[in-house]
């Protein structure tokens, strides 16, 4: 213990170490640890990071490239989760390969300009064992609070039911935007008998063959999903209840992104709008004619203002405009294998896929003060200053900006942590109190 306290004297938070505060405080850990022997306390030198996700691992290989030592706690077993465990096999990334690499290190030459689902997942774990990346899985963090006495931060995390709490001095929010499944509720959604899944179950239109199918939102996950169910001989309808913007993947010969990033540098964004309204109707067609309507802002001003993304069409217009894929209104009601919308009109069907969407899951486990809004979970803050907060705090992967968005946050948080680090830690350590050390 009076290591420990001398450590604080001398390289942290050296005054705490005479607060009678602070010592109780310590004193309870020490009494609590050893009083149940499922629940530990762990000391973590650097950052504590929470998700393995990309947004996980950029900051991570950022740091450890500034020799500031992190540690990643991971609910699931694996890095990546949502990509390795809720999305559907036909998925490749929607943007060319150069605007999705993680910091330091890039894509290998040949893979394709669009990767699939498992190519970026084999550059995720590839990047995770180039620096050497071992997050500690199956660690669910239920709690995280900022001890205004010890200056640190207490992270209370759950591995099946033992608990642990880490206490450090940094602690950063990579759980992303895409943390839970939106699930909307439906009048009578008990009552419709047949499958209903969000898309964070869905893997393929093999299931769903020769049946009716219904899918629930019109991003780019539900156009994909309703031109997979039409490729397996499905019959899908989507249920469009909102303005979108879609937009052809590739423009004049080169990615629909990529063409919009060039012709920011020397256009106004309006500008750049109007272009690329102008050559979609030309290649699309007006959209409005089959039910989908266009925002009355431009699709790169709604994205801004709203993180909302366009859609990129990769042939699900094509089947809309053939008829393979019915467009209905937002839904009313459902009864036994029969949906009402809100034109009134009722139709039978076999399966309902809701893509919904995703939302940050911060405000369920993150106590602090005004950061994060409590309503969406985002950081207050617009980008691009929302990466950072009060007493060690920083948030990573929710810019609403892809990688893109990410890989700036993460350069942003490691070079902060870095200069603190320097100035205060001239030696690195871990420490238990009364409980065996951790394998991280």
């Amino acid at each position: 213990m009076h290591s420990w306290m001398d450590y604080c004297l001398r390289e942290l938070e050296g005054k705490q170490a005479h607060d009678p505060l602070f010592i109780e405080k310590m004193k309870n850990y020490s009494s609590q640890s050893s009083s149940c022997s499922r629940e530990r306390c762990v000391w973590v030198p650097g950052p504590v990071i929470v998700g393995a996700g990309p947004s996980g691992l950029a900051t991570a290989a950022y740091l450890k490239e500034k020799g500031v030592p992190s540690l990643i706690l991971e609910r699931y077993n694996c890095i990546a989760s949502l990509w390795q465990l809720k999305t559907y096999d036909r998925l490749h990334l929607h943007l060319p390969k150069q605007f999705c690499e993680l910091p330091l290190m890039g894509f290998p030459c040949d893979f394709p300009t669009y990767p699939t689902k498992q190519q970026f997942i084999e550059y995720l774990e590839s990047y995770a064992e180039r620096f050497a990346i071992r997050p500690r899985f199956n660690e669910t963090v239920r709690h995280a609070e900022f001890d205004a006495t010890l200056g640190f931060w207490k992270v209370k995390s759950f591995n099946k039911e033992v608990a642990t709490e880490f206490v450090c001095r940094w602690l950063i929010v990579a759980t992303g935007e895409n943390a839970e499944a939106v699930v909307p509720q439906i009048e009578g959604m008990g009552d419709f008998g047949g499958t209903v899944k969000h898309t964070s179950l869905y893997k393929s239109g093999e299931e769903f063959r020769g049946k009716r199918v219904l899918v629930v939102g019109c991003g780019n996950s539900g156009m994909e999903v309703c031109l997979d169910l039409c490729n397996h001989n499905a019959t899908p309808s989507l249920v469009v209840r909102d303005t979108v913007h879609i937009l052809p993947r590739e423009m004049l010969g080169k990615s629909t992104f990529g063409l919009s990033m060039w012709l920011l540098k020397w256009l106004p964004i309006r500008f750049v709008d109007r272009f690329l309204l102008i050559v979609s109707w030309f290649m699309l067609g007006d959209t409005a004619r089959f039910g989908l309507d266009r925002p009355k802002l431009g699709p790169l001003q709604l994205k801004n203002l709203s993180g909302k993304t366009p859609v990129l069409d990769v042939g699900t217009l094509a089947k809309i405009k053939s008829g393979h894929i019915k467009v209905r209104p937002g839904i009313k009601r459902l009864k036994r294998y029969t949906v009402e919308f809100l034109d009134r009109r009722t139709e039978n069907f076999d399966a309902i896929i809701l893509a919904t969407g995703y939302k940050s899951n911060v405000p369920y486990w993150l106590k602090e003060g005004d950061m994060f809004s409590k309503k969406d979970g985002f950081p207050t803050k617009p980008f691009p200053n929302g990466w950072k907060g009060e007493n060690g705090l920083y948030a990573v992967g929710f810019t609403k900006r892809g990688l893109l968005g990410t890989s700036m946050d993460a350069k942003r948080i490691a070079e902060d942590i870095q200069r603190c680090w320097k100035a205060k830690h001239s030696t690195t350590f871990s420490l238990s109190f009364n409980v065996p050390q951790s394998n991280s």
